[in-house]
């Protein structure tokens, strides 16, 4: 099925990788036990599965969801809901909730993910954006792929309201930010600026680590649903987690003023959500260990990877700097192959909305869309990087980089 000089390749990876799985396996039996701890706490029991309808006043299922990631985030107050169509809309609603007119916001980490672009709408104006309503914008270039901690007491002024940090790399080659970075970062601010918000768009990056961005200082952060923290299982959503007082502004921005978080119903089977979080740090320890042996089959074929493959990891994503728009399409196309979902389909860039170039993508998932089960996508633009995540489990992870590879080689593999 593979070619031999793949299967050797393989077979070092494998054998040189154990000590790093050996490390996220723990990382991930530490984190079940919090969220089992958290669910044994929050008496969770058959009852919080059902469905609601209407107004959904008093429904026991979400508020008992929402108590249980506020408790294994260590945030105060959180807000879970199927309403949320993405992890952009997510962390539009924590800005749109916070800020008013003539208040500042400032990147801490560069030039944000494309679609924050748009709904920041500085470089990329877009109808609705915070510069319509008044919102000024700036933001602290990163030096050597790492945050300016230096700098920010250049852009974090006494009128900065919220700074805006991005764990992730999005489509850059820059390393993600570890819970001790997030934390030197979020101390610096406020030692700058007291009052000033520090919020955390905290997408692929939850259970990477034993502790969470509003663990180590930040006041906000959100996230996707079928991202990490879904397990794979929850069919869509996202989440808002931090203090009291700024979940709340946010909740009036998703629903209404005066009504926030006390109406939504559970249209999806809550038992999937809370199944899915149950599940979550397995799963994400399944996706690193994918990234660890992609890095390495890759690095072995002579290509640049951030992160290598033996660096400890923020988020769950491994970049991989391909050359050519040719060899990136080949990636994604061996990926769509070897993929449980639409594995016939030829995988083609397009003009998706939120970004300025063509994206292409293989998403062969169960759930449309969900980067916590194996996919590609990336940029058609120079240097021409793919972004690999996900993996439900491990064995699927190698099949993927495997038929992966043997595409970018040129080779046909079935």
């Amino acid at each position: 099925m593979f070619s031999k000089e793949l299967l050797a390749i393989k077979k070092e990876v494998l054998e040189s990788s154990k000590m790093q799985f050996a490390y996220i396996e723990e990382i991930a039996e530490r984190n079940t036990l919090k969220v089992l701890d958290a669910m044994r706490e929050c008496r969770v029991s058959d009852a919080h599965f059902n469905t609601t309808s209407g107004y959904a006043y008093d429904d026991i299922g979400r508020t008992k969801l929402e108590d249980l990631y506020a408790k294994v985030f260590g945030a105060e107050r959180a807000l879970v809901r199927t309403q949320f169509v993405s992890g952009t809309h997510a962390l539009a609603t924590v800005l749109f909730g916070i800020l008013r007119p003539g208040d500042a916001l400032v990147s801490l980490t560069g030039k944000p993910y494309d679609t924050m672009q748009t709904v920041i709408g500085y470089e990329h104006p877009s109808k609705g954006s915070l510069k319509e309503f008044g919102v000024s914008y700036n933001e602290l270039p990163m030096v050597n792929g790492k945050v300016d901690i230096a700098g920010i007491q250049r852009v974090v002024t006494k009128r900065t309201k919220v700074a805006a940090i991005q764990r992730s790399r999005g489509y850059s080659m820059r390393s993600p930010l570890s819970i001790d970075a997030i934390r030197a970062i979020t101390e610096e601010v406020h030692r700058v600026n007291p009052k000033c918000i520090c919020f955390i768009d905290n997408c692929y990056g939850e259970f990477v680590d034993v502790a969470e961005p509003t663990q180590a200082g930040a006041d906000i952060m959100a996230g996707s649903l079928i991202k990490n923290p879904g397990g794979g299982i929850a069919p869509t959503g996202g989440y808002i987690a931090g203090r009291a007082d700024l979940v709340e502004l946010a909740s009036y921005r998703l629903t209404a003023p005066g009504m926030g978080d006390e109406l939504g119903a559970s249209l999806a089977n809550n038992r999937l959500l809370f199944q899915g979080f149950f599940l979550a740090p397995h799963i994400v320890a399944q996706a690193i260990k994918g990234a660890i042996f992609a890095a390495g089959v890759f690095s072995r074929l002579g290509y640049k990877t951030r992160p290598l493959p033996n660096e400890v990891r923020g988020d769950i994503i491994q970049a991989i700097e391909l050359g050519s728009a040719e060899k990136l399409i080949a990636f994604c196309s061996g990926i769509q192959h070897y993929s449980p979902v639409d594995s016939f389909a030829a995988p083609e860039p397009w003009d998706m909305p939120g970004y300025t170039d063509q994206i292409i993508m293989a998403a062969g998932t169960f759930v449309q869309g969900a980067s916590i089960e194996l996919s590609a996508d990336g940029p058609l633009r120079a240097p021409y990087n793919v972004y690999l995540q996900g993996g439900l489990t491990f064995e699927h992870a190698v099949l993927g980089v495997m038929g992966a590879a043997e595409a970018v080689k040129g080779n046909v593999c079935v």
